[in-house]
């Protein structure tokens, strides 16, 4: 039985990797090097789940700028984003448009916030290059 179940998480994997960006693609075989040398199956499961959400492809990609359409977010959500430029603006929007948080990356790199009520958003981007948003429910 752990064979198939290992099996199944296996090719799971190896999809996710196909269809991930290749930065995110390194981190997160990076991260499932780290996963499988771990003798906790619990522990193990947690930090296969974690390497997962790495190799997810985006819900926003771009260069410089962008405002998207307003989304709705239905309970506690992660907004992760990372940027490969020295210039990294996000906005978070409500369904008005007033800026509820203003986020920022100096120098590339990643980072992420908890939106923690449900509603609706948007999101206005400003970038020196390019950059990814994933939206990820917690």
């Amino acid at each position: 039985m752990w064979h198939a179940k290992a099996s199944r998480i296996s090719f799971c994997v190896v999809s996710l990797i196909a269809s991930a960006p290749q930065a995110s693609a390194r981190d997160g075989l990076d991260e499932i090097r780290k996963c499988t040398g771990l003798n906790d199956a619990a522990k193990r499961l947690e930090c296969f789940d974690a390497a997962a959400k790495k190799l997810t492809a985006p819900r926003f990609e771009g260069r410089l700028g962008f405002s998207t359409e307003p989304f709705e977010v239905p309970a506690r959500t992660r907004l992760r984003f990372q940027s490969d430029g020295v210039i990294f603006v996000l906005y978070l929007k409500d369904a008005t448009g007033e800026v509820l948080q203003n986020l920022h990356i100096g120098g590339g790199g990643e980072d992420s916030y908890l939106i923690e009520s449900a509603g609706t958003y948007s999101l206005q981007i400003n970038g020196s290059e390019g950059w990814r948003v994933w939206i990820e429910p917690q």
